[in-house]
């Protein structure tokens, strides 16, 4: 049971990982007039899902999780060098930088495993970068965390944190916004056990939309978001 509670510590909206600050591209698609209702954020939120979060950053989580099981502090080293090189929109690396490292120092203040500690170590001396999936699954390789709930609660928590932002941005309603959460659970539970036995080599992302939203969301003149 207390590994279950440590999944929903980490993974709840409350947690200072800094997900709060971020849009991911969805500031400038509402700025620019192009989603102005909870239909365009679902949509928004599917495409996130479907072409960046799941295939991408759950994928690491998975690979991180076995990593830390393994106690392989090479791989999860490789494996943070890959994620990078794959974020091509620098708001959307910067951002999974930022939540990384902001996750790996609470973790890193509370009980933790020697493999996170070194790991922190590595991040600290800027020998990795340290993105947020592979610390997350770092953390629930080694907290023992099990692996379908891992990745839901991965998804869940970037959905939940998007919705958020939409409220933030748009006059929708909490009612609204429940509802698009209510949605995409099952899209959620589909990405989440697809991701289960991917290796780095299936690692992919195909959002170019999204990534040109988040480079164009830097020269906005006004933002509420980092990202």
């Amino acid at each position: 049971m207390d590994n279950f509670l440590s999944l929903l510590q980490f993974s709840d909206g409350l947690f200072p990982a800094g997900a709060y600050a971020h849009s991911f591209g969805l500031e400038y698609f509402v700025q620019a007039g192009e989603i102005c209702d909870a239909a365009g954020v679902e949509a928004f939120l599917r495409a996130f899902l479907q072409g960046a979060c799941a295939p991408t950053d759950t994928v690491a989580v998975h690979c991180a999780w076995r990593a830390a099981r393994a106690n392989d502090l090479s791989a999860c080293l490789a494996l943070d060098e890959t994620l990078d090189a794959m974020k091509t929109a620098k708001e959307l690396r910067d951002a999974s930088r930022q939540m990384g490292r902001q996750t790996l120092r609470v973790a890193n203040h509370l009980p933790s495993h020697p493999l996170l500690k070194k790991f922190n170590e590595a991040v600290r001396n800027d020998m990795t970068p340290g993105h947020h999936p592979v610390v997350f699954g770092l953390i629930g390789g080694t907290a023992g965390w099990p692996a379908p709930e891992m990745a839901c609660a991965f998804l869940y928590s970037t959905s939940a944190a998007l919705v958020g932002a939409a409220l933030r941005l748009i006059p929708l309603g909490q009612l609204a916004g429940q509802q698009i959460l209510a949605n995409t659970r099952t899209l959620i539970a589909a990405l989440a056990a697809e991701a289960q036995e991917k290796s780095p080599a299936d690692i992919w992302s195909f959002a170019p939309s999204l990534e040109i939203a988040s480079m164009r969301h830097a020269t906005l003149e006004a933002r509420l978001f980092r990202s």
